[in-house]
């Protein structure tokens, strides 16, 4: 089992585009890490050699104006060499969060807070970076057999209230040989829950639980079965970060599924146990080995 590199760049960028002051170290660490991966090695020494990337910061240094915001990246017109100095600058960066915190506000900044410095260095240079940087990976020839990385063997649980669905769904992918992420379960670290949500994120898989436990309608109409506001946004989370065909949604009773929701394939959660093949089924298509034998016990 495997998948493209850039696929779990990809998702520390997205971290990263999502962090608060007490997150964005990791994701930032875990971006240079893949970044410096040994298959990615010879691309990289491609890149960066003769690359000074002190001098780039010196050069780029003497363009600040005494006032907040003025300076600016002297960037050089070779394409290779601006993503050479671009990787080391990320690595930098990830070496020294310090560093990291006062570079965004120096060179990105966008209003008081550190935090958006590193939001708007995210969105101006790393992302557009990973663009090109990907672009010209691939532009070298077949890389899709050496550019992989192990699936994860966790699964995110998004669950709501029925705590029987949620320890049921925990208990066989268990005896699937999987691990199940169930966040209460996780110490809090003194994160809100969506940053705990985004710190579990790194899995392969996410099975979201679509219980009846509120209810709601549009204004004036008659209330309905809903699952929990935060089922529903931990859903799209998961689809956007892991892509719909490692997401399966089990239906458990009735109630009313998101109209953004509509047309996306979900289970029903019956009380026969069939719902287990049906996971099983997602599971095997997403390239995860399933012993059939362990299924149905």
């Amino acid at each position: 089992m495997a998948q493209d590199i850039f696929s779990e760049i990809n998702h520390a960028v997205l971290d990263l585009q999502n962090s608060q002051m007490q997150t964005f170290e990791r994701p930032l660490r875990k971006l240079a890490q893949l970044l410096g991966h040994p298959d990615l090695a010879p691309f990289n020494d491609e890149i960066t050699s003769g690359v000074d990337l002190e001098a780039f910061l010196s050069e780029s240094e003497k363009t600040t104006k005494g006032m907040i915001g003025s300076a600016k990246l002297v960037w050089p017109d070779d394409y290779k060499e601006t993503l050479g100095l671009t990787l080391l600058l990320i690595q930098k960066l990830a070496a020294d969060p310090s560093y990291a915190i006062s570079f965004g506000h120096h060179y990105f900044h966008s209003g008081n807070k550190a935090i958006a410095g590193i939001h708007a260095l995210t969105g101006q240079l790393i992302i557009p970076f990973v663009r090109d940087y990907k672009s010209y990976v691939h532009s070298q020839g077949d890389t899709d057999s050496t550019l992989k990385l192990p699936f994860s063997s966790k699964v995110f649980i998004v669950h709501g209230h029925d705590d029987g669905a949620r320890e049921s769904v925990a208990r066989f992918l268990e005896r699937m040989g999987l691990e199940a992420i169930i966040l209460h379960e996780q110490a809090n670290q003194g994160r809100t829950i969506i940053e705990k949500v985004v710190a579990h994120s790194d899995v392969g898989f996410a099975v979201v639980l679509l219980t009846p436990d509120d209810e709601g309608s549009i204004k004036g109409g008659i209330p309905e079965p809903r699952a929990r506001q935060n089922v529903l946004l931990e859903l799209g989370y998961f689809i956007g970060r892991l892509g719909r065909e490692r997401v399966c949604a089990l239906k458990s009773g009735e109630l009313e599924i998101p109209s953004d929701f509509a047309g996306v394939v979900w289970e029903s959660m019956d009380k026969s146990g069939g719902w287990k093949q049906a996971l099983a089924r997602e599971l095997d298509a997403a390239g995860y080995s399933i012993d059939w034998n362990k299924v149905m016990r």
